[in-house]
């Protein structure tokens, strides 16, 4: 006697993780295209591979500027490691922001980097993936009653925070970091890095980009006073290419000034943006908690710069001035602050008859592996579900 098939039901509850997992959008290092800590075990299944990559690190790390193979001092045997390397799944290899293994990660891609770049001069091309952010999030105005009616953008967005636990814990943290009383610069930066690497992204950038009146001075401090700029910034005034040569001495500022570069940058004299406003603004994000930290200029506009000067550059004044420009005369920056800030005014100028509501804000219009990859399990997972009902 056949054993009686299960039900209807069953079958749909095996196939829920299916159809709404396939929405985690959780950066697992799994789900990459190809980070480099993948590639790096790849290339260690292969002993030329392997040997290149040992030797090439060794000349890496025997020097303190970034390395580049086109100068003549280089010394033949890393050629020859950097060559061994060309083919190699390492050189097309990504980092994520968010995932764990982010430090490691890096450190490979910088190892790599003189390789990818034989033979060709070619500027520092961002080591981060792009991904999209497709969850939504919520608003509970509601709980913003005990604030008076006309209080500012800044300080509604602080009480989100305040009422959000991941992020007044995290801000919390980077609060006593970064004040007077405790400040220790390097232990504040790891804070501020921490609060715009994990708390929801919806809390940071309204903390960061809340839109102020021109004559509101109090919201505009509080929003100047976000990253502690007494701690946070440098406390003398540094030449801007020497803050630049520090950060290129650490992976991650690198990393993150790199990415800054490849998504803010104008790409003629129009002002054309490499790429669309929402990856600029997470690339400038990312630099805060760095060596390379921007702040804004004042309390009454949305200007920002580096806390350096050019001052002293002699003959470098000129590639000076244009670091420093690529902040404060950023077309493409301007553009990214001014239309996230659009965004937050509209949040709260909408007439809400129910003040709980969801937003769905797309980041970016280049999908993830993870969100590419959802599509086909999803429509096989759908046309599984039609066959088995077709079949009851």
């Amino acid at each position: 006697m056949a054993s009686p098939r299960p039900s209807a039901p069953v079958f749909l509850l095996l196939l829920l993780p299916l159809l709404f997992g396939a929405g985690d959008p959780l950066p697992k290092e799994s789900r990459l295209m190809n980070s480099c800590i993948q590639a790096r075990r790849k290339c260690q299944a292969d002993s030329i591979c392997s040997a290149a990559y040992y030797h090439l690190s060794s000349c890496t790390s025997n020097i303190s500027t970034p390395m580049s193979l086109d100068g003549p001092s280089v010394p033949e045997d890393c050629l020859e490691a950097a060559q061994n390397l060309r083919n190699s799944s390492l050189m097309s290899c990504t980092c994520h922001r968010r995932m764990k293994n982010q430090a490691a990660c890096l450190d490979i891609y910088w190892t790599v980097h003189p390789a990818r770049s034989l033979g060709d001069y070619e500027l520092d091309v961002s080591p981060y993936e792009d991904t999209v952010t497709r969850k939504p999030w919520k608003l509970n105005l509601s709980k913003l009653d005990i604030l008076r009616p006309d209080s500012d953008l800044c300080l509604k967005f602080a009480m989100l925070c305040t009422l959000n636990d991941k992020c007044e814990r995290l801000r919390k943290a980077f609060g006593e970091a970064c004040s007077e009383s405790h400040c220790q610069r390097q232990a504040c930066l790891r804070q501020l890095r921490a609060f715009f690497e994990k708390a929801p992204l919806h809390l940071a950038e309204g903390l960061l980009l809340c839109p102020c009146a021109s004559a509101d001075q109090d919201c505009g401090l509080r929003r100047h006073n976000t990253i502690g700029p007494g701690c946070a910034l440098p406390s003398r005034t540094t030449n801007c290419l020497e803050l630049r040569s520090l950060c290129l001495s650490d992976p991650l500022c690198r990393s993150r000034l790199a990415d800054f570069q490849t998504h803010c940058h104008p790409m003629d004299i129009l002002g054309t943006c490499a790429t669309e406003p929402s990856r600029c603004l997470q690339a400038y994000m990312g630099l805060i908690g760095t060596a390379m930290t921007p702040n804004f200029v004042s309390t009454v506009n949305i200007s920002v710069a580096l806390s350096c000067t050019c001052r002293g550059s002699g003959n470098l004044q000129e590639e000076c001035e244009q670091l420093e420009e690529s902040f404060s005369h950023n077309p493409c920056l301007m553009e990214a602050i001014a239309d996230k800030m659009r965004y937050h005014s509209h949040l709260f100028s909408q007439d809400l008859a129910d003040s709980t509501f969801s937003m769905m804000e797309q980041q970016n219009t280049t999908p993830d592996v993870g969100s590419q990859s959802c599509v086909p399990s999803l429509f096989s997972c759908i046309l599984s579900l039609i066959l088995l009902l077709s079949l009851w």
